[in-house]
């Protein structure tokens, strides 16, 4: 039987920060029952890479003490006491940041935290640590060599999803509430969809990434993981605002969007995304968006044209970026890397120039013909993985009669969505496979800047019981 607390600690971030206000509980206290829930789990999960229970530790004792003390700022803190976690390419004062890799381990710890981190700790959250991933971010499984793999907390024989496996494992195991991500080609969305979790995917630009070790400079997004809708949203909106830093961030004015989520799905126009979004999905993925459609009352299916070429152009951009991020290791250290990675970045390497350039062509088209299709429709939804999770160490998957291989192809509804930097939430659903208790994620799709109309339709499906986060009992 769990106690008070550690039922608390399973349920959602801002039933936490409300139970701390109310003085139910102390911060003191939430961070020890999900430092103990890490110690209980993580052996068999293996969602962190370093923990930092002193820091943890000294956080929530400040908070203690300001609320001690009556400082009425502190109660009114969005996300007070609320323990999370970031994906270790993410800078934390003192901590080495891996980016999942061996060759960083050397590297000068940083002497400032992350913006994002900054931001999180300034609405009262409690940091407990960094998590695993793949390596530099390039792969979708997080069957890291370097640190193990990450396992998914609903069936540990299988894939947590990647890149940012270690964030949606630890949000699903139920060690803290909220996580931090990155999704180039999809890292957040298809972790979110195998680990049974809600994931945000802002519009690129939205979030700054001063602080976290870069993939694809052009692609890279950061984001948050967590249990419910309203738990994104307040830690998206703790983590807007400019920075200078950041030359790809787009000066807007902070808009928060929690305040919105009573709006739920009304009044809104929605479709579902036919053509290569239904073709290379399985039964299991296309029954989780029917059954998200249906809840919503949407019958209309819209066709995005050339998806296959814009995934493609995705591939060969990551390739060609990464592998100059790292072409000094890859001359003078390749055995550092993991062979799987190293390999995809030496034949990023060699890609022809014409090609990325083609590419970013391709880009740029499909962003001007998704922006049209927008003109007549708020929101669109897709599944976000085209299965449930894989075993572990699977190598193949049979998508619409093909034979593909198993580790970017669990990228390919999610990569297309990211070459154009729209924003994304992935909802959780299950009950959809007729014999494993597993879930799979939907996508809800919005024109850029509109994370509001995302998060709402994700609020009233929760609301609904239509898409929900349990945690995981790790029986």
């Amino acid at each position: 039987m769990s106690t008070p607390i550690q039922a608390l600690l399973r349920g959602p971030a801002h039933e936490i920060a409300a139970a701390v206000r109310r003085r139910e509980v102390s911060v003191r206290n939430i961070t020890e029952a999900s430092i103990a829930r890490i110690d209980a789990t993580d052996g068999r999960v293996n969602a962190f890479t370093q923990r930092t229970v002193m820091r943890a530790m000294a956080e929530a004792a400040a908070l203690d003490c300001r609320l001690a003390s009556g400082d009425t700022v502190a109660e009114a803190l969005p996300l007070l006491g609320v323990p999370y976690a970031v994906k270790n390419l993410f800078d934390i004062t003192g901590v080495a940041t891996l980016a999942g890799s061996k060759i960083e381990r050397a590297a000068t710890p940083p002497r400032r935290d992350a913006v994002l981190v900054r931001r999180m700790g300034a609405a009262g959250a409690v940091l407990l640590g960094a998590l695993n991933m793949d390596e530099y971010a390039y792969g979708f499984t997080t069957e890291n060599s370097h640190y193990g793999a990450t396992r998914n907390p609903h069936d540990l024989s299988r894939s947590a999803g990647g890149s940012s496996g270690g964030s949606a494992a630890a949000v699903a195991a139920g060690q803290v509430p909220i996580t931090l991500g990155s999704d180039t080609n999809g890292s957040i969305r298809v972790p979110s969809s195998l680990c049974g979790v809600f994931g945000l995917k802002p519009t690129f630009g939205r979030l700054p990434r001063t602080g976290s070790y870069p993939f694809v400079a052009s692609l890279d997004h950061l984001g948050p993981f967590a249990r419910s809708a309203l738990d994104l949203a307040l830690s998206y909106d703790a983590m807007q605002g400019a920075d200078d830093h950041d030359p790809a961030q787009v000066a807007r004015p902070i808009e928060p969007t929690a305040v919105q989520l009573i709006k739920g799905a009304g009044g809104l126009r929605i479709a579902v995304l036919g053509g290569w979004f239904r073709e290379m999905a399985d039964a299991e993925a296309l029954a989780a968006v029917d059954r998200v459609a249906s809840a919503l009352g949407v019958e209309r299916v819209v066709d995005w044209p050339e998806v296959a070429r814009a995934r493609a152009a995705a591939f060969l951009i990551s390739n060609a970026e990464g592998a100059n991020l790292h072409l000094a290791d890859l001359k003078t250290r390749p055995d550092d890397f993991e062979p799987l990675s190293r390999d995809r970045f030496l034949a990023g390497a060699l890609l022809p120039a014409t090609w990325l350039v083609q590419a970013q062509r391709v880009r740029r088209w499909f962003a001007r013909q998704v922006a049209a299709s927008f003109a007549d429709v708020d929101v669109v939804l897709a599944p976000a993985t085209p299965c449930v999770a894989p075993v572990l160490g699977t190598e193949w998957l049979t998508l619409n009669g093909q034979r593909l291989p198993a580790r970017p192809s669990l990228g390919l509804l999610a990569q297309p969505i990211s070459c154009i930097g729209l924003p994304v939430c992935t909802v959780p659903v299950w009950g959809v496979h007729a014999s494993l208790d597993l879930p799979v994620g939907v996508q809800i799709i919005a024109a850029p800047w509109r994370e509001d109309l995302v998060l709402r339709v994700a609020q009233q499906l929760e609301a609904a019981g239509v898409v929900n986060a349990p945690v995981a009992s790790l029986n």
